[in-house]
């Protein structure tokens, strides 16, 4: 069974085309122009072990804001596509990572039911050009359009840097738990029969 997706989404604001592969090797190829975010894409692709391919033209003459936004809303979309009925799946998924001096939690539930709970603070409002708030932005477009619980704490960390990266790599392997098949699952993770 092959568990991947295409997501072609086209605004007056982006034009985005996005690949998705849930059993792949952690391989990616990102272009969004914005720096610091193919870097995070990057780290997700690799830390998930999802294949992802990026390639994102946005208004980034006004600022960066469309462009995460609407990479987040194709990364939740094809992630939805992807997983199909979710037959198998473990469905939960969570991680504690500590990077450097930063340590962060994230805990997801592929439940077909949406919630976004982010209690992250950064000590700089930017990371070179990269606005802080836009992490937020990215990873709520995502639970959205996934349609999933994605809960997302700081427990601490000093360098915003770190922070961001702490958070898309917990959040990387925490899925990477979620969209796992798991042997002994024999049908739909659930009591009531569906997700």
């Amino acid at each position: 069974m092959s568990r991947n997706a295409s997501i072609d989404r086209k605004t007056a604001e982006t034009d985005i085309q996005l690949e998705l592969e849930l059993d792949g090797s952690g391989q990616s190829s990102i272009q969004t122009g914005v720096g610091f975010f193919d870097h995070m894409l990057t780290l997700l692709s690799r830390h998930s072990l999802f294949d992802l391919n990026v390639t994102a033209n946005g208004d980034t003459n006004v600022d960066d804001h469309h462009t995460v936004e609407d990479v987040g809303i194709c990364f939740g979309q094809a992630l939805e596509q992807a997983l199909g009925d979710k037959q198998g799946i473990s469905r939960y998924g969570s991680l504690t990572l500590p990077m450097e001096e930063t340590l962060v939690t994230s805990a997801v539930d592929l439940s077909g039911r949406i919630a976004f709970v982010y209690r992250v603070d950064y000590p700089t409002e930017k990371i070179g050009q990269f606005d802080t708030q836009l992490v937020d932005v990215f990873w709520q477009a995502v639970a959205a359009n996934a349609k999933l619980n994605l809960h997302i704490l700081l427990v601490h960390g000093d360098n915003s840097h770190h922070i961001a990266e702490g958070v898309f790599k917990s959040t990387a392997r925490a899925l990477r738990q979620a969209v796992t098949i798991d042997a002994r699952e024999s049908g739909i993770p659930s009591s009531k029969g569906t997700l």
